[in-house]
């Protein structure tokens, strides 16, 4: 009987924009509760130890939206607090993947504070998706191939460390919240033999009896890497 060791959890966090239809709010108050739901999730996924978090928190196609304008207030007004919480309880790393390119100034500020004021915590490491893409991020691995001839293409470590997540593990399972199925440009070179859930709880809703449900459904899949 299987009994999965899970150290990473990936998530696609969407349907923040159909929680506030379905709950008439505005958007802005709909994207302040699925802040406050990160929180949550941090707070379980310390509960369960686990030791790597990766959310895909905003797309580099999501960033030419209009509401955009309401994401950027919401992570400078909020998210600075959030962050202020996570540097004084010294517990969980964060590291920003993505483009800084055509973001705001205070926003690329905010990112650096915390990245250097948690550079030392070791309990959870979180990654946080933000302006990122797939294709995006092997354009990236392309220009450091070009830039670095004594990259040994044949190294499978060395290959690894070229992509944003570097050489932590991949993740052992994605949730993808919302109801959609697809992947939507997210770290495909680490999810080849990910397990992925696709359920329709938009993100605010979602809570850890679905994530201890989750938990306990991936411990028996037989994993078995193509082999």
């Amino acid at each position: 009987m299987p009994n999965n060791k899970l150290d990473h959890i990936a998530f696609i966090l969407d349907g923040n924009k159909r929680w506030a239809k379905k709950n008439n709010v505005s958007l802005r108050e709909a994207y302040k509760e699925g802040l406050i739901n990160i929180n949550n999730l941090l707070g379980d996924c310390l509960d369960f130890k686990l030791k790597y978090l990766t959310l895909f928190t905003l797309s580099s196609e999501n960033i030419k939206r209009k509401s955009v304008s309401n994401i950027f207030e919401v992570i400078y007004n909020d998210f600075s607090f959030f962050f202020e919480k996570i540097i004084n309880e010294k517990l969980v790393k964060v590291r920003v993947i993505g483009s800084r390119d055509n973001l705001p100034k205070k926003i690329v500020s905010l990112i650096k504070y915390c990245e250097e004021k948690t550079i030392n915590n070791k309990v959870l490491n979180l990654n946080l998706a933000f302006n990122y893409g797939f294709k995006n991020e092997v354009q990236s691995v392309l220009k450091k191939l070009l830039n670095n001839s004594r990259i040994d293409i044949n190294n499978q470590r060395e290959i690894k460390e070229l992509f944003f997540l570097g050489n932590l593990p991949d993740p052992d399972i994605l949730i993808r919240t919302g109801g959609d199925r697809r992947l939507s440009n997210f770290i495909m070179y680490n999810l080849i033999y990910t397990e992925i859930f696709f359920i329709d709880t938009l993100w605010p809703d979602f809570n850890k009896k679905e994530l201890i449900n989750i938990k306990n459904s991936y411990k028996k899949i037989s994993r078995r890497y193509g082999l």
